[in-house]
């Protein structure tokens, strides 16, 4: 009963994403779209697994009208959320991964609710639901945690790198030199997000434009006071070197900060899995014999 329900849920996820699918007669055209549609996932790289050659052109067309139903200001935040997260997959995949996802926790929810009860009911139905909508929530957990791990690793990065654009600009480079410079010596994302940003300005993008456009990707607070500070100076005249090892300083007190901070919650954090965990354990070790033994004094009296 349990596959029979399964198997009617599936058959019916594919029909529906077959039935929304559009039909094209032109061939070139049905072949760009397949192509599209085979690159939505991380790298780019021509679809050689099997959920690249048979799920993403089965949902593909299902994802982007998911896409084109979104409310403007929604579909923004989701562009801006995956390119701070380091572009893993365009916004058509990433809804195409929440429905996989929804569906078949949807499926596994509805089959164990028919195998518990032995019929299709209200309470296996509402189970169902609850799981997709789990599901379909997960990745956007994924997604958050990713932007987060991103900017850490940023963050991170930000002292030293800002140290040897100082030293690159007091040396007699110019800016945008220095900011190659430490394009191909730093490893990270944010070398990453800076090589992007020095191709835009390669290709004729404004500096100010392209570093603003780079700070508010990222996120990163550190970073927009940075991109904010070499503004004014180039406004206002001033020397960039001065205002670059201000820059430096000010961004490792803050590192150092934040260092004391998490130092100072620690202890706080701490204190769950010492009374959940360590203390018990504790208990048993150190009363355990002392309980067996008055439980056999007792007994022999």
């Amino acid at each position: 009963m349990a596959l029979l329900a399964a198997a009617s849920v599936f058959v019916t996820v594919v029909m529906f994403a077959l039935s929304l699918r559009k039909t094209d007669d032109n061939p070139i055209r049905a072949r760009v779209a397949g192509l599209a549609t085979s690159r939505m996932f991380e790298g780019g790289q021509p679809a050689t697994s099997f959920g690249e050659r048979i799920i993403g052109p089965l949902f593909g067309g299902v994802a982007d009208k998911a896409v084109a139903m979104l409310p403007q200001g929604m579909l923004e935040r989701l562009k801006l959320q995956l390119v701070r997260a380091g572009d893993p997959m365009t916004p058509a995949g990433f809804m195409m991964v929440r429905m996989i996802a929804g569906g078949v926790l949807a499926g596994l929810g509805l089959s164990v609710g028919v195998a518990m009860r032995g019929t299709l009911d209200a309470k296996s139905l509402a189970l169902a639901v609850v799981l997709g909508g789990v599901g379909a929530f997960l990745p956007s957990m994924w997604l958050s945690s990713r932007v987060r791990q991103r900017q850490t690793e940023i963050i991170k990065s930000l002292p030293d790198s800002f140290d040897m654009i100082t030293t690159c600009v007091e040396a007699g480079l110019g800016l945008d030199a220095a900011l190659t410079r430490v394009a191909e010596k730093v490893k990270g994302a944010f070398a990453e997000d800076l090589s992007i940003t020095l191709r835009e300005i390669g290709m004729g993008r404004n500096r100010v434009e392209a570093l603003q456009d780079l700070a508010n990707h990222t996120g990163v607070a550190d970073l927009t006071l940075f991109v904010n500070a070499i503004v004014q100076a180039e406004q206002l005249g001033t020397s960039i070197g001065q205002v670059l090892r201000v820059q430096s300083e000010q961004m490792r007190i803050r590192r150092r900060q934040r260092a004391e901070e998490a130092a100072n919650k620690a202890p706080v954090k701490m204190i769950f899995p010492l009374v959940l965990c360590i203390l018990p354990t504790l208990f048993i070790v150190i009363m355990g014999p002392a309980a067996i033994q008055l439980y056999e004094s007792f007994s022999k009296n």
